[in-house]
């Protein structure tokens, strides 16, 4: 195989990189916008998979279930594209990006948020209840903190995918990073260059917060081998926990 050689030239790097910086202003408000809208449905969602009723609990699945086994490209087309044709109301790009990746993230963090709820331990349940919380408190103080604490580490995993997977949305001309980046590399024949930076910038953002996700991981598994002893970051991290002050 023969490598051709090239002339690197990073001027057009720096001539448009505040344009790549808007590009990233756009990808991280859609990240926030979609975590904080998944974070607020998925809790519901997870109660509706657990409920008595099964045809709600049906439903609850068979939405988790679409969301999870069809691509997200796949949802963001039909939403941006199939869903004006049934409603006959045209769904801007943006707006089409934020609903398909919410309604995908809620998806998966609804199944999340449901194992850490079914591992909650039956006898603190009882214990709210005969302290005669209703299930809505037994919900609020007892439930949902803990599940969030044992299920931290696959949240923060699912945020890392969804700022990485909002690339997609250039697909359909949100001008995200990856969006601004393409057209740069296309206006100066500098892919090489341009989408080289695009991809450091995404990593810049993404390796730190997966750094993070490795040590919450590492001090869970020395707070469940210390029996207790010493609170986990993660523990300590989640409203609602009781915070160790070293003298």
């Amino acid at each position: 195989m023969i490598i051709r050689s090239y002339d690197f030239d990073w001027n057009v790097v720096t001539s448009n990189f505040p344009r790549l910086l808007e590009g990233l202003g756009m990808t991280l408000g859609i990240t926030v916008i979609v975590i904080v809208l998944s974070m607020i449905l998925a809790v519901p969602v997870a109660l509706l998979r657990m409920s008595n009723i099964e045809v709600i609990r049906w439903v609850a699945q068979g939405y988790i279930e679409l969301f999870r086994c069809t691509p997200l490209l796949v949802q963001l087309f039909w939403v941006y594209y199939a869903l004006p044709t049934l409603t006959g109301i045209t769904i801007p790009g943006l707006v089409s990006a934020v609903i398909a990746l919410t309604l995908n993230l809620t998806a998966f963090m609804a199944e999340a948020l449901r194992s850490g709820f079914q591992a909650v331990p039956v006898e603190q349940i009882e214990a709210g209840k005969m302290l005669r919380l209703t299930r809505w408190q037994q919900i609020r103080y007892i439930i949902i903190p803990q599940a969030l604490r044992q299920q931290l580490p696959v949240i923060l995993s699912l945020n890392i995918s969804l700022f990485k997977d909002t690339a997609l949305v250039s697909t359909i001309a949100v001008a995200d990073l990856m969006f601004t980046a393409n057209k740069i590399a296309s206006e100066s024949y500098r892919a090489l260059e341009i989408l080289t930076v695009a991809a450091l910038m995404y990593f810049v953002i993404a390796f730190p917060v997966s750094l993070i996700l490795s040590r919450i991981e590492r001090n869970m598994m020395r707070g469940d081998v210390r029996g207790g002893r010493k609170k986990s970051l993660a523990a300590q991290m989640v409203p609602g926990a009781k915070v160790q002050v070293t003298p």
